[in-house]
């Protein structure tokens, strides 16, 4: 199973190509996205969330979709959960056959993060599994990450070596759920982290980062791009105008189906952005 994040993510560091990673809550997001990866003919990652369990009260429903989807997508789909902090949460992924983990302890102290991290990827790898980890902290999200702190290259070189984990998520200047497109990336810390480390860099928080400093990213290093707020503001906004035109509508397959396809055409969009199209 490991291979399976190999084959979607691995491959790309180094190549100025990126794949992109968006988050799912809603069956209709899962489909959006395998559909506009189909669609643009590219490999794509499917996340599911800590926060988006908890919405749904249990992993299994809508991982074992995924899954399915993945199984008979056209394209390469690697299904991920996406900050992890409850360590009984990966178990339950792991025994589902969930082919990919990020466990997030960048909260932690830098001792506590390496040494957690370093456990939970030494058991994901004997079940064969792709682990993400998190070395600086992303602003935003609830108040769970810290805005302002940054991954230092030498650091992450030593986290890397120390924990054997196959990407790390970095902090570069991006914020978690932002509703505009204006932030501003450390371009030359990026390229700093891609020379300093020998594994995919990871871009968390990039429904605030526009077009062009999402392709400089991808350029600098950064082989996977998160996505959900994003996905959130164009389904929602969709939703909005057909009920805005049919006030008297309630059939939610007549307002979510418009917003699935308008989820599909930017998954598609995005993801030909990071493979520098």
């Amino acid at each position: 199973m490991k291979a399976e994040g190999t084959q979607v993510v691995g491959g790309l560091r180094g190549t100025g190509r990126g794949v992109g990673a968006f988050n799912v809550i809603l069956l209709e997001h899962a489909e959006a996205v395998v559909g506009g990866a189909e669609d643009a003919g590219l490999p794509v990652v499917v996340q599911i969330s800590q926060n988006a369990v908890r919405y749904r009260g249990a992993l299994a429903p809508l991982a074992l979709a995924c899954l399915s989807m993945a199984a008979a997508a056209t394209v390469p789909v690697l299904v991920h959960l996406d900050h992890v902090e409850d360590e009984a949460l990966i178990d339950e992924g792991l025994a589902l056959g969930i082919p990919s983990v990020m466990f997030d302890a960048a909260a932690l102290s830098y001792d506590e993060n390496l040494a957690r991290t370093a456990a939970v990827t030494q058991r994901c790898h004997r079940a064969g599994v792709w682990v993400e980890a998190e070395l600086g902290e992303v602003g935003g999200k609830d108040g769970a990450h810290a805005p302002g702190v940054r991954t230092d290259p030498a650091e992450a070189t030593a986290f890397v070596a120390a924990t054997g984990i196959d990407a790390l998520a970095v902090a570069v200047g991006s914020s978690h759920a932002m509703s505009s497109r204006d932030a501003v990336l450390d371009d030359e810390l990026i390229g700093a982290l891609a020379a300093a480390v020998d594994v995919p860099l990871v871009l968390h928080g990039s429904s605030g980062v526009p077009d062009e400093g999402l392709r400089r990213a991808v350029a600098r290093g950064m082989a996977k791009v998160n996505v959900g707020t994003r996905l959130n503001q164009v389904m929602t906004g969709e939703a909005r105008r057909v009920l805005a035109e049919q006030p008297r509508l309630s059939d939610p397959r007549k307002y979510l189906a418009p917003g699935r396809d308008a989820v599909r055409a930017e998954v598609a969009r995005l993801l030909r952005v990071f493979d520098g199209r």
